[in-house]
């Protein structure tokens, strides 16, 4: 029984830390279907993470920092767009400085406001969002098997838990079921065709970039609203990226991407399960290796497991119209 509590307590962790990296691996899902490459999603949940914290502590209210969250990672997006859609610049270069205006301005903007190096003050209970819990989960907790996997795997999570989830099957629907899933595929693969059929590829762009703030906004109010409990600097640590890893290790899909985001929690959470523990034959192994593993798994699955990804044929480069 120890063991498997010890199983629901790695898979309970490893839900709530893929949690960020799925919402990620979404918005890119979209952006990049669309012919946008977005490297910028770690500067756009940085920069939602930052301001939900702020706008939560100031205006005491979870939901109002959600917004802002949301509202502020959209108005990033859109500054992506506008340098790689409208002004047809180098996507990679608008993504990069994208992440380092997020990265200095949270800093500077929290130093300025909060006079807490950087930092914004510790969140309320009723400033972040709390767990849910499901009907009869306190009562079926002693039952055996069933108990543990109702009322710590299903229940107990915060909203933005389910929200991430939901937005798969939904993701999948807007891709496959839609006019605008269809359209939005069609100007990731061949732009020029969606011109000829007279429809803007640029607006389609930016839409397919708008759902992309909304999800990155999401994901770093989740962070600093429901994980931390506050801002911190770079609280984002590189999740932006392995969102983009997982993005290419799904191939570009949105169910596959939830088990690759999965599969990166649960190599995530074993590293800070085994943080001290001695192992077989091998001992005691350093912190800082255990920290670092989920990264050197994410390079080597992505090197030797993932086989031959192809992206959008037209991801990355901008569309001239024809004259």
């Amino acid at each position: 029984m120890d063991m498997f509590n010890a199983v629901i307590q790695v898979l309970d962790s490893t839900i709530r830390l893929s949690v960020p990296l799925l919402l990620a691996c979404l918005a890119g899902l979209y952006s990049e279907r669309a012919g946008i490459f977005d490297i910028g999603l770690e500067g756009k949940m940085l920069v939602g993470a930052f301001a939900g914290a702020a706008a939560a502590s100031v205006f005491h209210s979870a939901y109002i920092g959600l917004g802002m969250a949301i509202l502020i990672s959209v108005a990033f997006a859109l500054v992506h767009g506008f340098a790689s859609i409208t002004h047809r610049g180098n996507q990679i270069v608008s993504g990069v400085a994208i992440n380092f205006i997020a990265a200095g301005s949270t800093i500077m903007l929290g130093q300025a406001w909060f006079q807490q190096g950087g930092r914004t003050p510790a969140l309320a209970p009723g400033e972040r969002f709390g767990a849910i819990i499901w009907p009869g989960a306190d009562a079926l907790r002693g039952v055996p098997i069933l108990g543990p996997i109702y009322s710590e795997l299903i229940s107990g999570h915060s909203v933005l838990v389910y929200v991430a989830f939901l937005a798969v099957p939904f993701t999948w629907w807007v891709l496959f079921r839609t006019r605008f899933g269809l359209r939005m595929r069609a100007v990731g693969e061949n732009p020029a065709a969606v011109d000829t059929a007279g429809i803007s590829v640029a607006w389609l762009r930016y839409r397919a970039l708008i759902c992309t703030g909304v999800l990155t906004g999401i994901a770093g109010a989740y962070l600093s609203m429901v994980q931390n409990g506050g801002f911190v600097k770079d609280m984002t640590a590189g999740k932006g990226y392995i969102a983009l890893a997982a993005l290419i290790f799904a191939k570009w899909k949105p169910v596959n991407a939830m088990f690759a985001c999965l599969l990166f929690g649960f190599l995530d959470a074993l590293s800070i399960r085994l943080q001290g523990t001695p192992l077989p034959l091998i001992g005691k192994v350093p912190v800082q290796f255990m920290q670092a593993l989920p990264y050197i798994l994410t390079v080597i699955l992505l090197a030797g497991f993932i086989g031959k990804a192809i992206p959008p044929r037209a991801g990355g480069v901008p569309y001239v119209k024809e004259r």
